[in-house]
């Protein structure tokens, strides 16, 4: 019975009692007849064993051909629900009920067991792969405690899982991983290591509480291997330029030495001697300038921001390139923070450039800028030429490379550096509807009203 009813009959008496109640008005009459009859007693008797047994019999049979396949259907779900998924239901003829029932339970067992592999084999890839990455991953509970930890992190601590799982991130040095942004770049000083971090941290919910989910990647490695090629880089061209300047100079010092060794002296040794020296002149100044143009790549100051007008900056630039008229089509009226010696450096090399490429063809050069969207409000400045167009844009902003007889490839480069200073970008693509190059700047604008230009 319920408990909370007291006087309720059970599923399974209902039923009894409705079997029953179902053979009861018959065996009644019967019975009636029976015994109202001209019969022997014990006739009666047995008559009357033979009609109780065979209703009582019906209805026992009634009520087991009802309760025993919800007996099954109960077994299949709580077999289900404690995760065994081998147990099956004996499916009757699929055009009845009961066994349309037990088809659809099966293939609801057989759904389960696909989903419950998936799972197990999903989680085991998730924790041979955590494992296995060469990163340390961690995972903190609301309250800042570890709860999963991967074999990169043991190893970041030099502790084990199970030294680790359970306390808090401040006890291991790792306060930092759950606390600010949620991406960048952290050092640390662990058991395990120490050096620069890249960190990424995420958020997910398990058992209905939220987590933190904190990768940690390496850096001092891609770092120290990124270094080594800039040094090798570096000592290339360097050995590049310098070898060209003292091949010569060598030569021509060797040459002037066994010369002024001869006895007698030549005729001509006084011309001679001055046209090598001049030469050792000309190849040791070219290295001079070469180094300062490296050390002035590499020394750029940080920008000094202070608001200037786009309008005035661009006419005043403009107005120091003579050899070709540059014409300024304008755009609206614009307020930059910049460190205006600088943008004015950098206009100057790009108009320069468009120049010289423009008297290659007798064409023109063209300033105009304009407000976009990117990140955030930005100015994007225009320099547009009817130059030859670019031979190969991949290199245009590698130090010291450049496709003139006498450039010296680092004027792209220092413009590039000076943008992106100011937290802009520079680009330089040929034109498309036409010859000629674009040289493209952007800049965070200053947060003003714009207002259109006279």
């Amino acid at each position: 019975m319920n408990p909370e009813r007291p006087w309720s009959l059970s599923f399974d008496h209902r039923v009894l009692a409705l079997a029953m109640g179902a053979g009861l008005p018959a065996s009644v009459v019967a019975l009636w007849l029976l015994w109202t009859g001209e019969h022997t007693a014990r006739l009666q008797w047995t008559l009357s064993m033979v009609v109780v047994g065979t209703w009582l019999g019906f209805a026992l049979a009634l009520r087991r051909q009802v309760v025993r396949p919800l007996q099954t259907l109960s077994n299949v779900l709580s077999a289900l629900r404690e995760g065994d998924f081998s147990i099956r239901a004996r499916e009757t003829h699929m055009g009845e009920a009961l066994g349309l029932a037990m088809g659809e339970l099966n293939q609801l067992g057989e759904i389960l067991r696909q989903q419950r592999r998936g799972a197990v084999e999903a989680t085991a890839l998730l924790g041979k792969v955590m494992a296995e990455i060469d990163v340390a991953v961690f995972a903190f509970d609301e309250s800042g405690h570890v709860r999963l930890v991967n074999r990169g992190g043991e190893r970041l601590l030099d502790m084990t899982a199970q030294q680790v799982i359970g306390r808090e991130a401040g006890d291991l040095g790792l306060a930092d991983c759950v606390a600010g942004a949620a991406s960048r770049i952290v050092e640390f000083s662990l058991p395990g290591s120490s050096g620069q971090w890249e960190l990424r941290r995420g958020t997910f919910r398990q058992g209905g509480r939220p987590h933190q989910l904190v990768v940690l990647s390496d850096l001092t490695r891609t770092l120290r291997e990124q270094e080594r090629q800039a040094w090798q880089r570096l000592v290339q061209v360097v050995r590049h330029e310098i070898n060209n300047s003292l091949a010569p100079i060598k030569s021509i010092a060797e040459s002037l030495r066994l010369q002024m060794r001869r006895e007698p002296l030549p005729v001509d040794w006084r011309d001679d001697l001055s046209n090598g020296l001049q030469v050792i002149a000309e190849r040791s100044g070219g290295l001079a300038r070469f180094m300062s143009s490296y050390a002035r790549l590499t020394q750029l100051p940080p920008p000094r921001l202070l608001p200037f007008d786009v309008h005035t900056w661009v006419d005043r630039t403009v107005a120091l390139e003579n050899r070709l008229p540059v014409t300024i089509e304008g755009g609206p009226d614009l307020q930059l923070d910049a460190d205006s010696d600088q943008l004015d450096q950098l206009l100057i090399n790009l108009l320069a450039n468009a120049v010289e490429a423009a008297l290659d063809t007798g064409g023109g050069v063209r300033v105009r800028w304009a407000r976009v969207d990117g990140r955030g409000e930005q100015l994007e400045l225009l320099v547009e030429d009817d130059g030859p167009g670019l031979p190969e844009t991949q290199h245009l902003f590698v130090p010291f490379f450049t496709t003139k007889p006498h450039g010296s490839g680092i004027g792209l480069v220092l413009s590039q550096q000076i943008a992106e200073n100011h937290g802009g970008s520079l680009t330089l693509e040929n034109r498309v509807a036409a010859s000629g190059c674009w040289a493209r700047l952007r800049l965070p604008l200053k947060s003003q009203s714009e207002s259109p230009s006279g």
